[in-house]
């Protein structure tokens, strides 16, 4: 043996085929780590789409679907703390707030087909009179007769005139938007008690009023609490025998107006339809259309509120609502 020479080594010699297997073999290890790390990560993003978006996406997605054919009696029901529970959150307060004013809409195309209907009903008698009293001038008898005719149609043109300015009137309180400001209690029950005590002195009336509102700060429109109760009154000091009480309170997030008479009180018709355009019991509508309380309930619903309408064993009793906004 000679220096330096290795013992018992042997000289391999690779066939091109083995060469190609060998740069295979290098290449597959290569990419094995990356490979192995793409496919555990493909199964950590499937098994987090079917425990966490599955649901809620399609949830959302569905509501969206029914949105889109105009059906909001649905809810969307994921209570998740995520952010996909945060996000059906928030697509269920949009659908709740669309159904809310999808229903006022067609409850305020129900009331404008209601008082159209009303309105062309109260205008059919005027119209008879004067169509009937133009053919009787058609062919005079003598000039008093003339002259009293003329008078009647007069009279049937003005009530005419303030059917139209009344109609005017309801559009205008249907299309009304609460100016909701900051208002002190204290001083808006005094303002309210002077003005209710100067409606009762007029019609020499007896005034009970009472504020039990604890707040001392509350967010409305003042000026609409003001014309519903001041219409309230009006109707009670009307109709009362001798007495009117007015009381103010607080229900959780509303206000109250409570207006109650020692008068007749309201008949079963009038429970019933007393808040309706242009109705009452009277049957002389020259100076009174039936307004009032319609005009209240409006101004009430306008204020998130409503009005309820009653008897009492002295008389009768209508309460209107306003719902109050959180002061920030």
């Amino acid at each position: 043996m000679g220096e330096g020479s290795l013992i018992g080594t042997e000289n391999i010699i690779y066939t091109v085929q083995d060469k190609i297997s060998l740069q295979a073999i290098h290449v597959i290890q290569g990419l094995a780590v990356p490979l192995t790390f793409s496919l555990c990560m493909l199964a950590a993003v499937f098994v987090f789409y079917q425990n966490k978006l599955k649901k809620p996406l399609t949830a959302l997605d569905k509501a969206s679907e029914r949105i889109a054919n105009n059906d909001l009696d649905f809810t969307i029901n994921y209570e998740g703390l995520d952010e996909m529970g945060r996000l059906c959150a928030s697509f269920e307060k949009m659908r709740f707030s669309l159904q809310q004013n999808n229903r006022l809409m067609w409850r305020q195309i129900e009331q404008r087909k209601r008082l159209n209907a009303a309105f062309a009903h109260d205008l059919r008698t005027p119209l008879t009179v004067l169509k009937g009293y133009s053919e009787i001038l058609q062919f005079p008898n003598d000039g008093l007769a003339v002259k009293e005719t003329a008078l009647t149609m007069s009279k049937h043109i003005n009530r005419l005139e303030r059917y139209v300015d009344s109609m005017s009137t309801l559009q205008r309180m249907e299309d009304i938007v609460p100016d909701v400001r900051k208002v002190e209690i204290d001083k808006f029950a005094e303002h309210a008690e002077q003005m209710v005590g100067m409606i009762c002195q007029k019609s020499r009336k007896q005034c009970n009023f009472h504020s039990y509102i604890q707040s001392k700060k509350a967010l409305l429109d003042s000026e609409m609490f003001s014309q519903v109760m001041e219409n309230l009154v009006s109707n009670a000091a009307y109709h009362a025998k001798s007495s009117v009480e007015v009381t103010l309170s607080e229900i959780d997030d509303m206000l109250s107006i409570t207006v109650a008479d020692d008068g007749a009180g309201f008949s079963a018709d009038s429970l019933a339809n007393a808040a309706e355009p242009y109705y009452t019991e009277s049957s002389d509508k020259s100076n009174h259309f039936g307004l009032g309380l319609y005009i209240c309930k409006i101004l009430c619903e306008r204020h998130n509120g409503s009005l309820k309408i009653s008897n009492t064993d002295k008389g009768g009793k209508v309460i209107a609502f306003f719902k109050k906004e959180k002061i920030q």
